[in-house]
């Protein structure tokens, strides 16, 4: 087992937490890995782009407009990344709802990934602003009042980013030492599993209500009435994608943390994750058809726009689907991941239809992203993965829990 991998076992006294939070900022693992050379430069340009962009105004780095406020920060980081994000809510009701202990492995390192998430989204939205220090209108209501769907998302947000990391405490305060903490901290995680998973709920169809104000803007293959519940039903098949893709890769780059019978243990979460995707994107597909047949689109598949929409639903959704549940039948790892990597592309069409492509189709000028908001957005995720690598290699996410916890109870 690695240092990064080792757990103190016995309580520290509170004159050596900080001195141990500092020895534990040094670099641990290799500095010039390819990864950290193609993503410092990146984020060394984002940080630059990000300070002009405070300094200048958002209209001095984007291609945003009074007709076209939303972009490609709203449009990826949150809308889409949200998604991205649902695995959490989806892997503690399976864990601590449903009881389903072979996934309590990933537990911890899936509200990780969420926390971080949410944590990194909310701050795209201040990027976003033209006047960042108005987010608190959002929380207090000031403007339009506390009966906004972007009010209740904003309160939705604000109040799953805490319930995620008290989730996650327990880890935290493993990693210090910290028993009584720790004790005392785990007595919340029931409470705040049953209100993180109905406030996710609730804020992944909000976003979806966001949109229902925009029917003269939205092509009429992508805006329904039901959009809330097709966001909800896209989150869980989206964020156990995620959690497939994002558990792929740790598998292989944490594996100093893992058990030595890790390897049968993940594909077996693999296999059972594929037949929740399976189930998931039938429902989906079949709430996408009856709108579809409902609401006599049929003239617009002809068209550039309705090619467009065929190719999303067939080429990722349908057939994603259909690889999912041939691996699952048959057991086949590869397929599994390649069914979540299409999976994660067709979230992210659907949600950048909804908020850019789609949005405003018939206008004579369209908003196309520069490219100082695709380096933004590439810094903020990168930042991201910098911060999920650091915790993971230093408190017991993907490593079990020290032995004292064991002991507490």
């Amino acid at each position: 087992m690695s240092q990064a991998a080792t757990v103190q076992s016995k309580e520290k006294p509170e004159n050596k937490i900080w001195p141990f939070i500092l020895s534990e900022l040094k670099p641990k693992g290799k500095i010039f890995t390819p990864f950290n050379i193609i993503s410092t430069p990146i984020m060394l340009a984002g940080i630059i782009i990000i300070f002009l962009r405070f300094w200048n105004g958002i209209g001095s780095v984007t291609n945003l407009s009074q007709d076209v406020p939303w972009g490609l920060w709203i449009g990826f980081d949150v809308v889409t990344g949200v998604a991205f994000a649902g695995g959490a809510y989806v892997m503690v009701f399976l864990v601590y709802i449903l009881n389903m202990e072979k996934y309590k492995p990933i537990v911890r390192v899936t509200v990780l990934n969420g926390f971080l998430a949410y944590l990194f989204y909310s701050g795209a939205l201040l990027l976003d602003l033209g006047r960042p220090l108005n987010v608190v209108n959002v929380i207090i209501g000031n403007n339009f009042g506390v009966s906004s769907v972007l009010f209740l998302v904003g309160w939705h947000f604000l109040l799953y980013m805490l319930a995620l990391f008290f989730e996650f405490s327990p880890a935290i305060a493993e990693w210090l030492g910290a028993r009584k903490l720790r004790k005392a901290l785990s007595g919340l995680t029931m409470v705040a599993v049953i209100f993180g998973i109905t406030l996710s709920v609730l804020h992944q169809s909000g976003i979806g209500a966001l949109f229902l104000m925009a029917k003269e803007k939205i092509h009429p293959l992508w805006y329904n009435a039901y959009m809330p519940i097709m966001f909800v039903v896209s989150s869980i098949f989206g964020g156990i994608s995620m959690v497939i893709f994002e558990g792929s890769i740790s598998h292989k780059v944490f594996s100093d943390q893992l058990e030595e019978n890790s390897h049968e243990k993940h594909n077996d979460i693999l296999h059972g994750l594929s037949k929740i995707c399976t189930g998931g994107m039938f429902v989906y597909l079949f709430l996408l058809v009856l709108i579809f047949v409902h609401q006599q689109n049929w003239e617009y598949l002809p068209t550039k726009m309705g090619i467009w929409f065929l190719v999303e639903v067939i080429g990722f959704v349908l057939l994603p689907m259909i690889m999912f549940y041939y691996s699952y039948r048959n057991k086949k790892i590869l397929w599994i991941k390649i069914a979540s990597i299409m999976t994660l592309v067709g979230i992210i069409l659907n949600r950048m239809n909804i908020s850019i492509i789609a949005y405003k189709w018939d206008a004579v000028v369209r908003y196309v992203p520069n490219w100082k908001e695709f380096v933004v957005t590439l810094t903020i995720i990168f930042i991201e993965i910098w911060v999920f690598r650091w915790i993971v290699r230093r408190m017991p996410v993907l490593r079990k829990s020290p032995s004292w916890v064991n002991e507490s109870h």
